[in-house]
């Protein structure tokens, strides 16, 4: 076994309290989703336009056309998550009523993993006929229905009955979701091991829902009748069983003397267990065959612990359903994808090759490299492909643009697709446009462009990544990017990347020696520097030459509401371009803050960018400017000011001139929690901070001010780069417009980002 493997086997569960999981779903707003109006609703026209009397053409549309709705409505992407609560999670039994938070869930993970509206939909009946007939007439309202949380076997009979009833994809996520996932994760523990599926021997234990859907898929792969054991609570389903049989387990019952799990175990290939806690023991391990494969994904404790297993074989290929294992089988890697391609497709339903093409898509992902985000998620160790990594991981970026095309291709193979895909390479980069790594620290961020969309300068028009950041940009809906470049090579390096701009809503490009603003952008930078040592010949070419100076100029003159640079350029080299153009807001201070997103916190770190070495008053003002940042995005600020030393031990030199920026801001009488001087751990933990009683701070920081920019530059690096953090920024604060500077050789996903936050002018 390599290093990297122990490092994967010891990643540790995350950990909450009853108390903080509550909270989580009533702060603020209560529960976790919200209606969202993607078109402007600022005006009366947009009014009238949104309702009466504009709302009357698209109604007549439809009505002359069903099919309309798809163009005119969010049907097309919109999936009911609808359940009765009959099997929630590992909860059973709880009601309708109890199953809204995993509904809401549920509802959030299509959003935030494939870009799929849903609307969540409790229905307080046990009858599946009641059920079936409270569901079937919704088909006008969605794209798709998720059925979730329902007990075996009333499950199968709605599902059945839905899929008749409807010409919309019906899908039980408790059945098929995990059954694909868990042959994608079967299919590369085979090749690992060198097995044949169809002499492969497998046990199954657990015949409900995912037991029953799991055997069918696995079959239609290559699973062979007679080598398939299923067993349920009352052992082994033989033919000729008749106590606790239905239909569905009658159709999977096997020839065989084995009565027991324990006999049946002995000798096979696989265990497959959607059963009970401590279901398997290491004596059955043991029994099993030559590298054994143990999928052991009982909710939430496994039929037997990856130690339990390990601690006797030490061949064995281990899955389960927890995060904090290797190999987990999560749905989150099937259900949003799966949809995504039905729904792009106008799928009438989502059939066996649909699901086989995404269990196959799955597998081939996770033997392929990984990307750096999915590195980062492993804190260091990177996965590769082998026994501890035969499942991608959820926040894999490929994800989106591996699996629904595979499924869209296979609605189309088999025709159920009402619209298919003609260039299934555009498909994939505009899947690819819509990944957020870090959408959750930002929403509130996206959320509000979104409701208010600007133009935005990408400066470094002609780089591939800041082509795909707009294209991104653009389909996020976040407004219009602006690509400054030569018009021919960003089209062909558009092109190149499978993201023609050809007719391309919401892309501009600006050549800045051909553009018709360009005199009056050379006349405004003269205006501004002729007393600083430049002629009017160097503005024109700063202009001219310069993207950072013309696409400044664009939003200084209000051609563009913001820009973001940094690709091709450091930090220093390009704010002073933009510093030439456009001046600090009156009355404040240009600083650079850090967003740092770590174990579940967001802290904000500042001046991380410009400030070299602050002197009290400077200080004062960052933590004033930094505060006002946290604000904007949405967080009450609780800010510190550090230093080598808590409340003056040990004394030095720095130590006071933060004492005394705290002494400032007391005579400013600001309106925000500070205090300080305090070393970073005394600020970060709250129990270290009961130490100082007299702290004015109620709750641990989240505005940390640096006595230094060298301090504030170095702690952010090393967290990114050897504690497994995200570090959004710097984020330059105090410019009197919108400009955001991404660091030199950014990611695609790091300039949207910087983008959305540019748009949102989290600057001031």
């Amino acid at each position: 076994m390599t290093s990297n493997d122990n490092n994967l086997r010891k990643r540790t569960r995350p950990t909450f309290t009853d108390q903080e999981a509550l909270t989580f779903h009533s702060r603020g707003r209560p529960g976790k989703l919200e209606v969202v109006a993607t078109k402007p609703m600022t005006t009366q026209r947009d009014l009238s336009l949104a309702y009466s009397p504009g709302v009357a053409v698209p109604v007549l549309a439809i009505a002359e056309d069903p099919s309309k709705a798809y163009d005119l409505t969010v049907k097309g992407n919109l999936v009911g998550v609808i359940s009765n609560g009959t099997a929630i999670l590992g909860l059973g039994n709880r009601g309708a009523q109890a199953s809204k938070p995993v509904m809401e869930g549920k509802a959030v993970l299509f959003k935030r993993f494939a870009d799929v509206d849903a609307f969540d939909l409790e229905v307080g009946t046990e009858d599946p006929e009641e059920f079936i007939n409270a569901v079937r007439f919704l088909g006008p309202t969605f794209g798709g229905i998720n059925l979730e949380d329902i007990k075996a076997p009333e499950c199968f009979i709605i599902e059945a009955r839905l899929r008749e009833l409807m010409e919309i994809p019906v899908f039980h996520d408790d059945q098929h979701g995990t059954a694909i996932i868990a042959a994608a994760g079967i299919l590369n523990a085979l090749e690992l091991t060198g097995r044949d599926i169809s002499r492969t021997k497998l046990v199954c234990n657990g015949a409900g829902a995912a037991g029953i859907a799991s055997l069918e898929i696995l079959k239609a792969l290559g699973f062979r009748d007679e080598n398939v054991i299923l067993c349920d609570t009352k052992g082994v389903v033989f033919k000729g069983r008749t106590e606790g049989m239905n239909q569905w387990k009658s159709a999977h019952a096997t020839d065989t003397p084995a009565r027991t799990l324990e006999e049946a175990i002995a000798g096979a290939d696989v265990f497959f267990g959607l059963s009970v806690k401590g279901a398997v023991t290491r004596e059955m391990v043991k029994a099993m065959a030559a590298n054994p494969i143990i999928f052991a994904m009982a909710n939430p404790d496994p039929e037997i612990t990856p130690e339990d297993a390990y601690a006797v074989r030490d061949d064995v290929i281990m899955a389960t359903g927890r995060s904090d294992y290797p190999n987990q089988i999560n749905n989150v890697l099937g259900f949003p994808y799966i949809f995504r391609g039905a729904l792009d497709v106008r799928a009438k339903s989502i059939n066996m090759e649909m699901k086989i093409a995404a269990a196959k898509a799955l597998a081939k992902l996770a033997q392929e490299d990984v990307p750096d985000e999915v590195a980062a998620a492993y804190q260091g160790a990177r996965p590769r492909f082998g026994r501890d990594y035969i499942i991608p991981a959820p926040f894999d970026p490929r994800l989106i643009s591996t699996v629904p095309p595979a499924v869209a291709q296979a609605a189309m193979d088999t025709g159920v697709a009402q619209r298919p895909i003609v260039d299934m390479g555009a498909y994939k980069a505009q899947l690819s446009a819509r990944r957020d790594p870090v959408a959750g620290a930002l929403q509130r961020t996206v959320e509000r462009v979104r409701r208010y969309p600007k133009r935005v300068v990408f400066a470094e028009g002609e780089e591939e990544q800041v082509i795909r950041a707009a294209v991104s940009f653009v389909g996020q809906g976040l407004g219009t990017a602006i690509l400054v470049g030569r018009e021919e090579r960003i089209r062909e390096t558009a092109a190149g990347l499978g993201m023609a701009l050809d007719n391309r809503e919401g892309i501009e490009i600006h050549n800045a020696r051909l553009s018709q603003r360009n005199a009056a952008y050379a006349s405004y930078l003269y205006d501004r520097l002729q007393r600083k040592g430049y002629l009017f010949r160097d503005c024109q070419r700063m202009i001219n030459q310069d993207r950072n100076h013309f696409a400044a100029a664009m939003v200084a003159l209000g051609d563009a509401d913001a820009m973001v640079t940094g690709v091709t350029r450091n930090f220093s080299v390009a704010l002073d371009d933009v510093r030439h153009v456009i001046d600090p807001k009156p009355g404040h201070r240009v600083i650079g803050v850090s967003l740092v997103l770590a174990r579940g916190r967001t802290v904000l770190v500042a001046d991380t960018a410009i400030t070299e070495m602050p002197d009290a008053k400077d200080l004062a003002e960052i933590a004033v400017e930094a505060a006002g940042v946290a604000r904007r995005l949405g967080y009450e600020p609780r800010v510190a000011l550090l230093a080598f030393s808590s409340f003056g031990h040990p004394p030095g030199e720095r130590s006071a001139r933060v004492q005394e920026a705290v002494r400032i801001l007391d005579g400013r009488r600001v309106d925000f929690e500070y205090d300080g001087e305090m070393a970073a751990d005394v600020a970060l933990d709250k129990e270290l901070m009961a130490q100082y009683p007299f702290c004015r701070l109620s709750d641990a920081a989240n505005v940390l001010v640096m006595p230094a920019f060298h301090s504030a530059s170095i702690s952010t690096k090393m967290m990114q780069t050897l504690g497994g953090s995200t570090v959004i920024g710097p984020l330059l604060v105090g410019l009197d417009r919108a400009v955001q500077i991404v660091p030199l050789g950014a990611k695609d996903t790091d300039i949207v980002n910087m983008a959305a936050l540019a748009a949102f002018n989290v600057g001031g």
